[in-house]
C-alpha cells in the first residue's frame, strides 16, 4: 500500500523541521490554558527576531559573493603539510563562526574541506577534519553574541554588556582552542604533494562594501547603539535596492521556531503552577539542566525555554553552549555538517558518527568540568 503524497510530505517536513513542529505543538497546547489576548503581543523579543533576520540577510549576501571561499583559498596557498591544513580548516570554522554563525561557517567551509582534501589526496582524513570543524564551529561561536542564535537571544534577554559577555565566555573559548589544536595533531603529519585547489574568484568590491556596512549596522544594534527598528529599516531598504533574492535565503522556519517558543514560554509564565514548578526545577541547576536539555531538543530551543524561568545568565550561557556538544541534535549546526559529509564521495556515515560521538563526549566532559569550576569562582 502506497503512502499518500500529502502524508509523505508531512512526514518529510517533520523530519526536517522537528524542533519547529515540537515548538508549534507546545505553543498550541499552551493556548488551551491561556486563551489569546493582547498579552500575546508582549511575548516575542522583537529585537532578537530583527537581529536574527538582519544577520541572516547580511551573511547570505557575503556568502553569495564568495567572500568566505575566497579567504579560505588565499589562506590555503601557504599550507605545506596535513597538520597545517587540518588546523586551517578547523580555524576557519572556529574564528569564522564568531561572526557569521556556526551553521553558516559549516555550510561554507565543510564543502571547502571536502574539495581541498580530495585534491590533496587526503580523503582518509575527511572524517577527522569534518568532526573537528563541527566542534570548532559550535565552540568558536560561543565567544560572541552574534556567533549563534542562543547567544544572541540570551545576550538580549538578560541585557548583558559586551564586556561581561566576553568575560564570561573567553576562558571556555580559549580552552576550546587548545583542545582543538591538540586534536588536530592526533593523526600525525604528512607533506602535501598533490594539486592545490583553484583560487576562488575575488568578490565584487561594491557589493562587499555594502554588506560590510550592513554588518556594521547589525553590530551597532547588538551594541545597543541603534534601535532594532532603525537597523531593520536600513537593512530591508538596502537589500531591496541591491539584491532582493537574499530575502529568499533567510531561514524563516528558525524565526517561526523562536516565535512558537516565545508563545509557549509566555503562556507557561501565566500558569502559576507550571511557572513555579519549572522555576524550582531550573534555579541553581542552569548548567546541568541546560546541557542535558540541549541533548534532546538542541541548544537554541533549550536556551529560549529555560531563560523564562531563571535570572542567572552566566550558568545558562555555559549550559546551552557546552550543551551543543554531545548528541548529533544537540546543535542543529552539527546536523548540517553531517549532511554535507554524507553527500561526499565514499562517505562512511557509521564511522563518522562513531568519531563524532567520541570527540564530542570528550570535549563535553572537559568543558563541563571547566565551566563548573569557573562558576565556583
Amino acid at each position: 500500500m502506497k503512502t499518500p503524497k500529502s502524508f509523505s510530505r508531512i512526514i518529510a517536513f517533520f523530519k526536517k523541521e522537528t524542533v519547529l513542529c515540537i515548538a508549534a505543538v507546545l505553543a498550541a497546547g499552551s493556548m488551551c490554558f491561556v486563551p489569546p489576548d493582547r498579552g500575546y503581543l508582549e511575548y516575542p523579543d522583537y529585537r532578537v527576531l530583527a537581529l536574527l533576520f538582519g544577520l541572516m540577510l547580511v551573511v547570505a549576501g557575503l556568502q553569495g559573493i564568495g567572500l568566505f571561499r575566497y579567504l579560505g583559498s588565499r589562506f590555503l596557498e601557504r599550507i605545506r603539510d596535513t597538520r597545517q591544513l587540518g588546523f586551517l580548516l578547523m580555524a576557519l570554522c572556529f574564528f569564522g563562526s564568531m561572526f557569521i554563525t556556526n551553521d553558516v561557517a559549516l555550510i561554507t567551509f565543510v564543502p571547502f574541506a571536502v574539495m581541498t582534501l580530495e585534491m590533496a589526496g587526503q580523503s582518509k582524513r575527511l572524517i577527522h577534519v569534518v568532526v573537528l570543524q563541527t566542534i570548532a564551529a559550535n565552540l568558536g561561536s560561543m565567544l560572541t553574541p552574534i556567533g549563534n542564535p542562543q547567544n544572541l537571544y540570551l545576550y538580549t534577554r538578560f541585557e548583558l554588556s559586551m564586556g561581561d559577555f566576553l568575560k564570561y565566555m573567553l576562558p571556555l573559548a580559549l580552552l576550546s582552542l587548545v583542545l582543538l589544536t591538540a586534536a588536530v595533531a592526533l593523526p600525525g603529519r604528512e607533506a602535501l604533494t598533490a594539486a592545490r585547489s583553484e583560487r576562488a574568484h575575488v568578490p565584487d568590491g561594491k557589493k562587499l562594501a555594502v554588506y560590510i556596512l550592513l554588518f556594521l549596522v547589525c553590530l551597532a544594534c547588538v551594541l545597543r547603539l541603534l534601535t532594532w527598528p532603525v537597523m531593520l529599516t536600513v537593512l530591508v531598504l538596502a537589500v531591496l535596492f541591491t539584491d532582493r533574492e537574499l530575502f529568499g535565503k533567510v531561514d524563516y522556519f528558525l524565526l517561526l521556531t523562536f516565535l512558537c517558543f516565545f508563545l509557549f514560554i509566555g503562556n507557561a509564565g501565566r500558569i502559576p503552577a507550571v511557572s513555579a514548578m519549572l522555576r524550582e526545577l531550573i534555579e541553581g541547576r542552569e548548567l546541568p539542566v541546560g546541557a542535558a536539555l540541549s541533548q534532546i531538543i538542541s541548544n537554541v530551543p533549550a536556551a529560549i525555554l529555560l531563560s523564562g524561568f531563571t535570572d542567572s545568565a552566566r550558568p545558562l550561557l555555559y549550559g546551552v553552549n557546552i550543551g551543543g556538544l554531545g548528541t548529533l541534535i544537540a546543535s542543529l549546526a552539527s546536523v548540517i555538517s553531517y549532511r554535507l559529509y554524507g553527500n561526499s564521495q565514499g562517505a562512511g556515515k557509521g564511522a563518522y558518527l562513531k568519531a563524532f560521538t567520541l570527540y564530542n563526549a570528550v570535549f563535553l566532559a572537559v568543558l563541563y568540568a571547566a565551566a563548573a569550576l569557573l562558576l565556583q569562582n
